[in-house]
Parts: C-alpha cells; structure tokens; sequence
C-alpha cells in the first residue's frame, strides 16, 4: 500500500469540505498539533449561531469508513451518558464527512489547561471519569475496530524496524539485540484477559482541564484490556506509581469493579507502547510533518537512548508487578 501524504490538503480545499456543510467559516484556519491526521480550528457561524469549531481530516488507508463510524458511535453513546467527551457533530445524521477522496468530521471547540499527572486530586477523578466510562463501555463491542495484540504491538513493529534504514548500522546488532529480548519477556506476560471498548490512547496529552477532565481524542480506541486506560496516568518512581494507582483505584472503583487482575499486565502494554511508538515513526517518515516534528528520530543518539530505554524496561518487565495497597 503506498504511503499518502496530505500536500494536496490546503487551505482551499479544507475550506470547500467545511462549507459543503450548513456551515459559514468567519476565520482563517489554525493548525492543531496533530500528526496522524490533519486538525483545524476556526471560528464559523451555525445555524445562525457564532461558535468556534475544530476540523479534523482523517489519513486516508488508516480506517475504514465503517471504523470511524463506530468511533463517533461511541463518542456519542459516552456523551449520552453526562461522560465528558468531546464527540463529534452530526449534519443530517451523519457525523463522517466525504469531500474531494478526503474524510473528515466536524467537533465543538473546548479549552482547558493540561491534566497534571502528579496531582492526587486530579488523578482521583481521574479514576472516576475512567471507571464511569469502562462501565459504559462493556456493555457492547466493537465489530470493527482493531485489538490490542501482540502482533499488532510487538510482531508487526518489530518487522517494520528490521525493514528500516533509519537504524543505524553501528547500532543495529545492540538495538535489536535487547528488542528481541524485551518482545520475548512481554509475550511471555501478556495473559489472556477479557477486553472491553477501550479510550485506547489514554495519556495526559488527550485530557483538556476545566473545571474536570474531558477526553478529546478517540482515534485510538480499540478492544483491549481495561488496564490500558489506566497504566498511562502512571508516572515517576515506584513509590509514586503505587500511590497514583491506589488513588485512581479506589476512585474507579465507585463505579466499576477494578481489574486488580490484570495489573501484571502494565509492564508488558508500557513495552509494547514503546515498540509501537518507535514503528509508527518509521512508518510515518514519508510524510513531511513527520522529519519536521520529530528531527531527533533520525539522529545516532535517538536510537542510543532508545537501547537503554529497552533495557531498563526490560528491568522492569523482571520486578514483581503492582499492587494495591488500599
């Protein structure tokens, strides 16, 4: 499959697609950080009403149709149920938008400042919003959306890296060396359990603060482990994680029962990440927003840091999992 790029995405056509809806654009377009697809906001007038409103133009070849579709679906059954998340809007009962081969949907604008991962109070709602939202979540699943596997966090990563020109040669024998041992502890921990609808991409860069959190972003979500929602407001020392996650834990479960089980599974989904991560660069290098954000993806040092980042993970992956304490 070759790979797109957006160069014929600019500023007229971006324009054309928003006003082939009932909607007249009162501003020029300014670009969100976003890399996977293309993100605009601006103001406009709606039904006779001034509002700020965000655009978001979908990587063609990434989902189909029917995935986003089921996407938006749950962003509004999450919206029907007072969870805060930020859903897209519907024109004609139809929130996916097609103009000129691109794909893309129209979402209300909200503000906030950035959720503050070292900060208990927040976290605690955290654990709240989240638990609110796994109970929404497992009462249906997703026909079309991916899953959380092995092969598509460890398998498929680690063969695109092998394929790769932008491991260094003098680096290769060591990186893939301690890869190969990582992908071999993380398979050999990740248990089958049973997956619900998951937020899929759940880190503090996707929650907008105000007066709560709210979600802004589900263009991850998947089937998968409730946990995946939860290692992700993990941070610092270990002292620091087991007291982050008895105070998410003891909030979430308010409303759902916490997967205590599955908490030896945060060491291999963090290793899996981080393999994931470093594919999706490579795989995303043709795209000329990619070299521009992310300079340091091609440098010597990049990759170094990298193989002590896998050993020390690979530490991890060996010391006995959390627990909780509360």
């Amino acid at each position: 499959m070759s790979q797109f790029n957006f160069g014929q995405l600019g500023p007229d056509l971006i324009l054309d697609a928003i006003e082939s809806l009932p909607i007249f654009v009162e501003s020029g377009l300014l670009a969100l950080n976003s890399y996977e697809n293309r993100v605009y906001q601006f103001a406009a007038t709606v039904n006779d009403k001034s509002t700020r409103l965000v655009v978001k133009f979908y990587r063609p070849q990434r989902w189909s149709d029917e995935q986003i579709q089921e996407e938006h679906q749950f962003a509004q059954e999450l919206v029907s149920h007072d969870i805060p998340i930020v859903a897209p809007l519907t024109f004609d009962g139809q929130s996916l938008h097609h103009f000129e081969g691109y794909r893309f949907a129209l979402y209300p604008s909200v503000g906030g400042r950035q959720f503050e991962v070292d900060n208990l109070d927040q976290l605690e709602w955290m654990g709240r919003f989240i638990g609110r939202m796994h109970n929404v979540a497992k009462a249906n699943a997703f026909r079309f959306r991916p899953s959380v596997t092995l092969a598509q966090y460890i398998d498929e990563p680690i063969q695109a890296l092998a394929n790769s020109e932008l491991v260094p040669l003098q680096l290769h024998d060591a990186f893939f060396s301690v890869l190969e041992h990582v992908a071999k502890e993380t398979k050999a921990r990740f248990t089958s359990v049973p997956s619900i609808r998951l937020h899929g991409d759940c880190h503090p860069g996707n929650i907008l603060w105000r007066d709560g959190p709210s979600f802004v972003d589900l263009d991850d979500c998947r089937m998968g482990p409730a946990i995946q929602d939860i290692w992700m407001m993990l941070s610092g020392e270990r002292s620091n994680q087991l007291l982050q996650l008895d105070t998410i834990a003891e909030a979430y479960e308010e409303f759902a029962t916490f997967p205590t089980e599955q908490l030896p599974l945060i060491e291999p989904l963090r290793a899996m990440r981080m393999i994931h991560y470093m594919a999706w660069l490579e795989k995303r290098w043709s795209d000329p927003a990619f070299p521009q954000a992310f300079p340091w993806f091609a440098d010597n040092k990049y990759w170094e840091q990298q193989i002590l980042a896998l050993k020390e993970q690979l530490a991890a992956l060996n010391e006995p999992a959390l627990k909780l304490g509360y």
